[in-house]
């Protein structure tokens, strides 16, 4: 348990701060989880985590564009066909 000063500032524990790997200087976050509770995390867990969580949209946004140019090909076909 650690208090809060009328800063609104705390010391983080030392078994808190070698279990995240926090150090002087660092800079942290608080992000709500899924469940609704707080999590600490450094910056950058953070960012390492975002990137996990993207990893596939890069894939994504591909197969997204490659049916938008077969759809626009379709169409283009179709107006075509109806000029001939």
């Amino acid at each position: 348990m650690v208090n809060v000063t009328k800063k609104y500032q705390v010391t983080i524990p030392k078994e808190v701060r070698e279990d995240l790997n926090i150090h002087q200087g660092d800079k942290v976050v608080f992000v709500k989880n899924r469940e609704g509770n707080w999590v600490m995390m450094t910056v950058e867990e953070l960012r390492d985590k975002m990137m996990e969580a993207s990893e596939d949209i890069e894939e994504t946004i591909e197969e997204s564009r490659e049916g938008f140019k077969k759809g626009v090909k379709r169409n283009l076909d179709s107006l075509n066909e109806q000029k001939s």
